[in-house]
């Protein structure tokens, strides 16, 4: 399929396939949007299925990273990486340096961080081959991981959801679903049992659901019946196209709350959740602690307090979103959309003058 007749091409600006013979590297660079500044999106490394899959998920994620910078206040634009293979046998030096250097033929345009199969260390080889990576350790600015300021600001974002719905932030008593126990779901897991929450979990790997049972407490189901249980909140924190039409009659939760990228499998999905009367908190809103944090090591001026304050003030945005969304009866996934694009037009009409 043409890239330009695909579905999830939006008005992309740049999309860069890259490819490295001799060290089997096969990245695709999906660069949607730089208006607010240059394109800013962790790389993913993961074993897709096809070309297609490859390519539809940069540019969904892409697009996604316009929206949650705009929303999130950052001087940066949206992109987006993925490199084709599976990270547990086809990582190596030598690919994750060829990487670097297709960033760094980009000349700024793109800057890279950490994403699904990506460690930080992986983002310390990409860096010996150019200075457009964040996330790092050894950096003058260096932010460090962004899984746990990501779980922060889910954390949060949870907290505003339930005081929406229930007329209480405090996660005291109430049950959260999550499903996805990584770097982020399982400091999520953390920072909710220690306010006192009720946690459901479900992952692929069992020696995190051992810890999940022995650390908080959790309940263990399986991951393709999570969506199903009972609980006031779901949280998707593993990987995107989870909350699918066939699924929203049985979801269990009045809150879908996660860290997951594209957790909606098509944007008709907002419709039957808001149909259901199901609080959706958009991913590109809830889940940008992260880059939040990143932005500041961009900047060169990295300043932990202050991100402190403007990852905690992701509840304040998502209480405003759901207000407008209620106003105009409208999915919040619709108003979170034109929030951003809002953001987007001023700047550009800016940008012009």
């Amino acid at each position: 399929m043409s890239v330009f007749a695909h579905t999830d091409f939006s008005s992309h600006q740049q999309v860069v396939f890259c490819h490295d013979p001799a060290s089997g590297l096969k990245a695709i660079i999906a660069i949607h949007d730089r208006t607010l500044g240059p394109a800013c999106g962790g790389c993913r490394m993961w074993a897709y299925a096809s070309e297609d899959e490859a390519i539809a998920d940069a540019l969904r994620l892409s697009q996604g990273m316009t929206y949650k910078n705009a929303l999130a206040g950052n001087p940066l634009g949206g992109g987006k990486a993925v490199i084709w293979g599976d990270p547990a046998q086809d990582k190596t030096s030598a690919l994750l340096r060829a990487f670097g250097k297709a960033v760094n033929r980009l000349g700024g345009r793109y800057i890279t961080a950490e994403d699904v199969g990506m460690r930080v260390a992986d983002m310390e080889i990409v860096r010996s081959q150019t200075r457009h990576v964040i996330g790092l350790n050894s950096s003058p600015a260096a932010s460090g991981n962004p899984a746990p300021w990501t779980a922060r600001g889910v954390a949060a974002g949870i907290r505003a959801a339930l005081d929406y719905r229930f007329g209480s932030a405090n996660p005291q008593g109430r049950t959260i679903a999550i499903q996805g126990l990584g770097q982020v779901g399982m400091a999520l897991a953390a920072e909710l049992h220690r306010q006192g929450a009720r946690l459901v979990v479900a992952d692929i790997d069992p020696r995190r659901l051992t810890q999940a049972q022995e650390q908080f407490a959790a309940q263990v189901v399986d991951s393709t019946e999570i969506h199903r249980h009972p609980a006031d909140v779901f949280a998707p924190c593993a990987l995107g196209g989870v909350v699918t039409a066939e699924r929203t009659p049985h979801l269990g939760a009045a809150i879908i709350a996660g860290s997951a990228n594209n957790q909606l499998a098509t944007p008709e999905v907002a419709a039957l959740l808001h149909q259901r009367g199901i609080l959706y908190a958009p991913d590109y809103v809830i889940n940008a602690g992260g880059v939040i944090n990143a932005a500041g090591e961009a900047r060169g001026q990295y300043d932990p307090s202050s991100v402190m304050r403007r990852v905690d003030a992701i509840g304040e945005t998502l209480t405003r979103l759901f207000r407008r969304a209620d106003h105009e009866h409208q999915p919040t996934d619709v108003i979170a959309r034109a929030m951003a694009e809002d953001i987007l037009t001023r700047a550009r009409l800016e940008n012009a003058a």
